[in-house]
């Protein structure tokens, strides 16, 4: 058995009640919203949810002994409540963000309150089932529940008042859904490899994949790989399946868009879960190289993308390709040392692109637009939000001191280790990247509006004015809680983080 596989059994202690309190009570809360008739109480139910699940899973990493198998269905390790504890940190954000944001949206007609409940009922939803998802050992109850979390935030995308708002949303849905039916031909295939293991019928429980991984064909076990990476890669955004996700950023609220970006989290999760496998096997080298591969193809697509960029949230958008393509050269990587950046890249990442959409998000509310050309006077307008957007930008190119800055560079130097013309390239189109957010940034925020200029039209706004939107505090707050955040984990690595992490490597089995 694999050193990282053992299994804590504890007598008297039964962690499936942490799996059926994150079902009940999240369940229970979502029965409140539908039953609720005000936006206010939907809000504080949606908070109330994401606080809920933040303190279970904070309690499950300081009081349950992982890993836990129970029965054939559920897996709770370390990776599984990291993921986990992103996902309930970043949906409470953005729940007290949304109270503001939406409340704007229905003020300008852009969301109608008879969706409202529509638009809750989908967020906790998807909070629901991506955090299920994560707990799952099984792989085609995880296929299910991430194609369940592609329909949760499919209505969000569509939520709007907005033909061009459903076209993404099917859109997404077309691309995402398409290419998952290709990861269910890989598991099948999966399954068959799993007969070959002595004693066993065929299963797809990740654990013992893992423990049998020794007994698979390599050439049958690279097959599967292939067909697994692109449903898993078409739910991150890796490129050339990325192409729902530009238009999913650009139409979709920001606290939306937000979502769809810990999605990505979600395909990426099922990437280092089954590539653990792989690892295992003499299949490891070229998959490897596949990976690797299509994290500089995905890096490549993005850059040019963004150079030539206009709309802010498209911007943001191509640079999540970005930022995946280089996760994935990480997990391809195949070290000790690029895995543990990966995940801490993944953490960084969320946390900084969620501050990043959030100041779009209010510079959308100021000019009804996230177009270079219609954003004026925007320090003078929108100070906080301004600076939010320079700082954040700043943190996701990885400059120091960001989190992100020692992440890529050490996922950069393990790269060394493989090619290093290969590193050299990667500088590049870094370099090329940051020129594009630059760009952005200085033909933005330097424009000012000529006297008698109009300003961008906004209903809510008299003609000929440059009035700034008030913001409410509730979107401000979350902005600069999550910038501060993400600025501590540049300049303090806690040990508690450092320790979780280490325990993931190593229950990956990389050891």
């Amino acid at each position: 058995m694999n050193p990282g596989l053992n299994f804590s059994l504890t007598p008297g202690f039964t962690p499936m009640n942490l799996i059926y309190m994150y079902a009940g009570l999240g369940f229970a809360l979502l029965v409140l919203v539908l039953l609720s008739k005000s936006h206010k109480l939907m809000n504080c139910l949606s908070i109330t949810h994401s606080c809920v699940y933040l303190g279970l899973t904070l309690y499950a990493l300081l009081k349950i002994p992982v890993p836990y198998v129970w029965s054939s269905y559920f897996y709770i390790d370390h990776l599984s409540l990291y993921e986990a504890l992103i996902t309930a940190v970043s949906f409470l954000f953005a729940s007290l963000y949304a109270r503001g944001y939406v409340e704007s949206l229905m003020e300008t007609r852009e969301l109608h309150r008879k969706n409202l409940k529509i638009f809750y009922a989908a967020f906790n939803l998807l909070l629901i089932t991506a955090t299920i998802a994560v707990f799952l050992d099984n792989l085609a109850l995880f296929w299910i529940f991430t194609e369940l979390t592609t329909v949760c935030a499919a209505v969000l995308v569509a939520i709007l008042s907005a033909r061009e708002n459903i076209d993404a949303a099917l859109k997404y849905i077309f691309i995402v859904s398409g290419a998952m039916l290709f990861a269910f031909i890989g598991l099948i295939f999966l399954f068959a490899l799993s007969m070959q293991a002595p004693g066993t019928e065929g299963t797809l429980n990740w654990t013992l994949l893992v423990k049998n991984a020794a007994f698979f064909s390599p050439k049958l076990l690279s097959v599967s790989f292939v067909f697994i990476f692109i449903g898993f890669a078409a739910k991150s955004g890796v490129a050339p399946f990325h192409t729902w996700l530009p238009d999913a950023y650009k139409k979709a609220p920001s606290v939306s868009a937000i979502l769809s970006g810990l999605m990505q989290n979600l395909g990426m999760y099922g990437l280092i879960r089954v590539y653990a496998i792989v690892r295992q096997t003499e299949a490891a080298a070229a998959i490897s190289w596949l990976l690797i591969f299509f994290g500089v193809f995905s890096i490549v697509i993005a850059v040019f993308n963004m150079l030539s960029q206009k709309n802010l949230k498209c911007l943001i958008g191509f640079s999540s390709v970005e930022h995946m393509g280089l996760l994935l050269i990480g997990i391809g990587a195949g070290t000790k040392a690029a895995l543990f950046w990966v995940l801490f890249y993944t953490l960084a990442h969320s946390f900084t692109k969620e501050a990043l959409l959030f100041a779009a998000g209010i510079l959308h509310r100021q000019y009804r637009s996230n177009r270079v050309e219609r954003i004026t006077e925007a320090f003078r307008l929108q100070p906080l939000a301004s600076w939010t957007l320079v700082l954040s930008s700043a943190a996701i190119l990885g400059l120091p001191p960001f989190p992100m800055f020692p992440a890529k560079l050490f996922i950069l130097l393990e790269a060394a280790r493989l090619s290093q013309p290969l590193v050299f390239v990667l500088l590049l189109l870094l370099v090329l990247a940051a020129a594009s957010f630059g760009k952005f940034l200085i033909e933005a925020l330097s424009r000012r509006t000529p006297e008698g200029r109009e300003q961008a039209p906004s209903p809510a706004l008299p003609e000929n004015t440059l009035q700034p939107y008030v913001v409410r505090p509730g979107m401000k707050i979350p902005m600069v809680v999550m910038l501060g955040l993400v600025f501590s984990l540049g300049v303090f690595f806690p040990e508690s983080l450092e320790n979780l992490l280490n325990s993931i490597v190593y229950e990956l089995g990389y050891i």
